[in-house]
């Protein structure tokens, strides 16, 4: 899929952008993979990781979403876009909300028009569990960024690029999350681990699952979808017990913008929202778009009412479960 074609990865040098470029180079031949982000260490840092000698097809842009005219010119000659770049914590974005729009809103606009302008086939946008029904500015500025996606379709030729979105949950071992946070703390010979709230869920997937479903939906996506995975719940509670077993907990209180559980498909959502066995896709309510279910194979439609939320969940992740996935998943 990815032979001789080339990539770029917004937030390249995140988490999620360095486990896919170790991926796509695993798997594929591409002829250019360009990382673009705006942390000149990072990309230091990352070059390290990938001996220019050993990867000659990696290339290191500088440069920000907010910057329409450095995207236009990363982009020229490309076919694929990945943009993973956003501003992600929830209590940084409370208190920063001018920066988190400009990053998360005008950066998805200034990705639409420099795809468009640059010819670019296909756009993979990376969304999150809190952009359903927000409750925090990250959660509603990522709402909007998937709304700007989905219309971009609009705004494209009959040729044009294609836009789709794919959402899910917290990643596992991903830098910022509490897992690794967790850890810490129990290096550091922490008593207790603290707990915002004990009901408190949370959808998880792995950084390798979570590639895996970006490429997976680069490949099946007709443009305009908001794919979301079928991937398990577990309670904050459960996950300190498994990385800690019989440690204490301190209930230290809900932070600014945070919810006790979370939601990938809204009731509303479910309107539009199909089965298609390993996921599910959110269709866009254009009455001139062209994908049904009859172009996707053994697809059904959700019952009524359905919503797709981390408390309702009817698959749990289990003590057992997590340890083998931290055991060889946390990402670098």
């Amino acid at each position: 899929m990815l032979d001789n074609k080339s990539i770029l990865v917004t937030g390249g040098t995140g988490s999620f952008g360095k486990h896919f470029i170790r991926t796509v180079l695993d798997r594929y031949e591409p002829k250019r993979l360009v990382v673009y982000s705006r942390d000149e260490l990072k990309q230091y840092e990352m070059e390290q990781e990938f001996p220019g000698a050993e990867h000659s097809s990696i290339r290191y842009f500088i440069g920000d979403v907010r910057d329409a005219n450095r995207l236009e010119m990363a982009m020229r000659g490309i076919d694929y876009v990945i943009h993973a770049a956003a501003l992600k914590h929830v209590p940084a974005a409370e208190y920063n909300p001018f920066e988190c729009i400009h990053t998360n809103v005008l950066g998805a606009e200034n990705i639409v028009n420099a795809s468009i302008r640059a010819g670019v086939k296909k756009v993979v946008a990376l969304s999150t569990d809190k952009a359903a029904s927000p409750a925090n500015l990250y959660g509603a500025s990522k709402l909007a960024s998937d709304k700007i996606f989905v219309a971009a379709n609009h705004l494209s030729s009959h040729d044009g690029p294609r836009f789709s979105v794919v959402r899910y949950g917290n990643v596992v071992g991903s830098r910022g999350s509490v897992v690794p946070f967790f850890q810490k703390l129990v290096r550091e010979g922490a008593d207790s681990l603290p707990i915002t709230d004990p009901r408190m869920t949370r959808f998880w997937i792995t950084l390798e699952q979570s590639i895996d479903f970006v490429l997976t939906s680069l490949d099946r996506m007709y443009g305009a979808e908001i794919f979301v995975p079928k991937i398990p719940s577990m309670k904050i509670t459960d996950l300190a017990d498994a990385i800690a077993p019989g440690m204490s907990t301190k209930i230290v209180g809900i932070r600014p913008g945070e919810k006790l559980h979370e939601t990938m498909i809204t009731e509303d959502d479910a309107r539009t929202t199909i089965d298609i066995g390993d996921r599910y896709v959110i269709q866009p309510a254009f009455k001139d778009w062209s994908a049904g279910e009859g172009s996707w194979k053994d697809a059904t439609r959700v019952v009524e009412n359905f919503c797709y939320a981390s408390d309702t969940n009817t698959h749990w992740m289990d003590a057992d479960e997590l340890i083998k996935i931290l055991s060889g998943s946390i990402a670098r």
